[in-house]
């Protein structure tokens, strides 16, 4: 996955010290129920879109941005799902990372799901019951999307 030159720049200033990033999971349906996943090219695990919020990006506008680079995707965001603190993370080269992410449930408008930038290895739509293994997380994000009554969740 290529690193936002804006976490390069911190890294050349802190070093490998933990990062509090802000984040995005863009989960989007199309009219069949179908939700789009990617296969991702730095740990070959399916998931739902995800990015990083660039300085002065509103999050919102970072899970289209996303949607479109990866997959080729257009969406729409239609709600915010849920906002969550992950648990720190920390990368083969010593940097860490924690993110607080954004979960938005979208709308798919155009575009066939490819492979459209090097952070994938598949791109397609499942059911969703019938999807790839997902981490834990991702799961939980795409059901909390699913199960969305108009309120945003979060942990209290």
């Amino acid at each position: 996955m290529p690193v936002p030159e804006f976490v390069l720049s911190l890294r050349e200033k802190i070093g490998h010290d933990l990062l509090w990033l802000p984040a995005v999971t863009a989960v989007v349906l199309r009219d069949d129920g179908r939700v789009l996943l990617a296969r991702r090219s730095d740990n070959g695990n399916w998931g739902l879109v995800s990015g990083i919020v660039e300085p002065g990006e509103e999050p919102a506008v970072t899970a289209v941005r996303e949607c479109l680079e990866e997959t080729g995707v257009v969406a729409v965001v239609e709600d915010l799902v849920a906002i969550k603190a992950g648990e720190p993370v920390q990368y083969p080269n010593g940097d860490r990372c924690q993110f607080l992410d954004h979960t938005f449930r979208c709308r798919w408008v155009s575009g066939e799901a490819r492979v459209n930038d090097d952070e994938s290895l598949e791109v397609g739509w499942y059911h969703p019951s019938d999807t790839p293994e997902l981490p834990p997380h991702q799961r939980a994000r795409l059901d909390a999307a699913l199960a969305h009554d108009g309120r945003a969740r979060f942990v209290v």
